[in-house]
């Protein structure tokens, strides 16, 4: 049985991965800070207590893991703090990056070699990382994390090619989750994995560092 490591997965967009896994048959490990009574009624694998933040974290899951195979590893933790030009906080925007940027590449370099030849990695980005798509301004220690994240993501496509490793890029749309306040605009979770594992299908070595939404549209840098 395929396995495949989701974090961020105690609820929204990462619960939904867990499930939509969890039905096609894929062995699923979820980490999380603190599972959901949603993810702990699923039968999956839950890997708690693991901070993003942490930078010892990676190896802990390592060690919890012992060499279980990764055959996709989906990195779908993230934090939004909405911060505009009149009121940075550079503590905020420091956090963003150490959760959004650093801490996926943390696990990545963890992991990799648990991850066999045609593997396939997927980094949880956002249309907002797109520098030629902003329109509005504002948000910048997510608008950054996340340009910072592609970035990672772009050259993660070129370093594990030789492994046999793609790696998508993937921007959900707009979700109506928790972390958007449930903004009633938004697409379902259910809507939006559907998408979202429906490019991590199709992803192969061609396509690896490619910067893609759920409906398969092709995003600016």
């Amino acid at each position: 049985m395929a396995s495949v490591l989701v974090t961020g997965s105690n609820r929204g967009i990462g619960l939904e991965y867990c499930r939509q896994l969890r039905d096609r048959g894929f062995d699923v490990i979820a980490a999380c800070r603190e599972p959901s009574l949603e993810l702990q009624a699923l039968d999956v694998r839950i890997e708690a207590g693991l901070d993003q933040a942490d930078p010892g974290m990676p190896a802990d899951l390592t060690r919890r893991l012992d060499g279980l195979p990764l055959h996709w590893v989906i990195l779908n933790a993230g934090v939004l703090e909405s911060i505009g030009f009149d009121q940075l906080n550079e503590a905020s925007i420091r956090h963003q990056f150490e959760v959004n940027a650093l801490a996926p590449l943390r696990l990545v370099r963890a992991l990799v070699g648990q991850m066999p030849s045609g593997g396939k990695l997927a980094l949880m980005s956002s249309r907002m990382a797109s520098i030629d798509d902003n329109t509005s301004g504002g948000s910048y220690g997510y608008r950054m994390s996340k340009a910072a994240l592609n970035s990672a993501g772009k050259s993660l496509a070129h370093d594990l090619r030789s492994r046999g490793i793609a790696v998508a890029i993937l921007h959900p749309g707009l979700v109506s989750t928790r972390m958007i306040g449930f903004n009633p605009r938004g697409i379902s979770p259910e809507q939006a994995v559907s998408g979202l594992l429906a490019r991590i299908d199709a992803l192969n070595l061609d396509t690896s560092g490619t910067f893609w939404h759920a409906n398969g549209e092709v995003l600016p840098w």
